[in-house]
């Protein structure tokens, strides 16, 4: 059964359900989402797992890239600056990166000279306790989200119906959840009539997670995404499904054959994580960045190739992530001092 059919059943026996819900399904429905169709195959020489045969959403032959796929540049401007970050914590010995949404492991080879441990949402686990580095990206924009509407003086949650054809539909619901509301009041700017949002409430949760296995460090996390003053930007909100590398604003069609991604809200990142315990360090774009991983060779060990053809694909590479990347992803750095440290203020207030 795919994830089409599972949602389809779901709400001719309950009833409408809920955006959350239906991404949750779409993209991670065991054997079925977008994520979960069919099993990851492990290489037994190097732990590495690869897509199944014939379905792999990455690169030029899936339908999206990310700055994880540009290896090895990638992987050694950002095993830089997480060297710069071990540096600045006196290279503590037991020094671990976690990274979530590893993914295909693309970044255990630029990461393995420390402790390295890649999750995912339906593998790994974060270590009980650790000095380090939780790094993450793209990992927030595809956490399932809910989505309401505000109307005539309160959010209503957006459903998710069938119409008499058998088609995925939008459905206005009632209130929005409490946890919702008090979300959407606190990280957006007053609401209008008619605009949507999106609540990421699992983004907050993995922060409390991260901050309570997190003894000291840091967390450093790229994403595209908007503060608070930005969100005006998008009165329809940022939900938008991906495939064969063409952005497609219909989210609703054809789910688990697609990606579905939304904007990630770094106000509500930051202000959380500054209440739990982790401290805004700064908010840049990912050119910003690399260049700081790259200012101390400029650059010399990410282009250094012996081979003239491999030395040109890594300059390629590298204009890749500055010049396009670069401007569209953010990074943000946040520290957990030691328990006996200062936890800070709220960076982000304001916004």
């Amino acid at each position: 059964m795919n994830a089409g059919d599972l949602l389809a059943s779901e709400i001719r026996r309950s009833g409408p359900v809920s955006f959350r819900r239906f991404m949750e399904i779409a993209l991670y429905a065991p054997g079925a989402g977008y994520y979960r169709r069919g099993a990851l195959q492990i290489s037994e020489e190097t732990g590495i797992p690869s897509a199944p045969a014939g379905r792999d959403p990455f690169g030029r032959a899936g339908d999206f890239f990310t700055a994880e796929q540009i290896q090895p540049v990638f992987g050694i401007l950002m095993g830089a600056r997480i060297r710069q970050l071990y540096r600045e914590m006196g290279q503590p010995s037991g020094f671990t990166v976690v990274e979530l949404g590893a993914g295909r492991r693309e970044m255990a080879e630029a990461l393995s000279e420390w402790r390295y441990i890649p999750l995912d949402l339906d593998s790994g686990e974060l270590p009980a306790s650790f000095d380090g580095v939780v790094f993450s990206n793209e990992f927030f924009d595809a956490l399932p989200v809910d989505v309401a509407v505000w109307r005539e003086g309160a959010f209503r949650q957006q459903c998710v119906a069938l119409d008499d054809a058998g088609r995925f539909v939008w459905r206005e619901g009632g209130p929005a959840p409490a946890r919702v509301a008090d979300y959407l009041q606190r990280y957006f700017p007053p609401p209008e009539e008619g605009r949507c949002y999106e609540a990421n409430l699992e983004a907050l949760a993995w922060l409390e997670r991260v901050r309570s296995a997190l003894r000291s460090g840091f967390v450093l996390t790229i994403d595209y995404g908007y503060t608070r003053a930005e969100s005006v930007r998008f009165p329809a909100g940022t939900l938008m499904g991906y495939r064969r590398h063409t952005a497609r604003e219909n989210v609703l069609e054809r789910p688990g054959e697609r990606d579905i991604t939304a904007h990630v809200n770094f106000s509500a990142l930051e202000e959380h994580g500054a209440r739990c315990g982790l401290r805004t360090l700064g908010l840049e774009t990912l050119a910003s960045t690399l260049l700081k991983a790259g200012e101390e060779d400029q650059f010399g060990l990410a282009l250094k190739a012996a081979d003239p053809a491999e030395e040109f694909r890594r300059r390629m590479q590298l204009k890749t992530l500055l010049f396009g990347m670069g401007e569209t992803f953010r990074v943000l750095l946040q520290r957990k001092e030691g328990e006996e440290g200062s936890e800070g203020g709220e960076r982000g207030a304001g916004k």
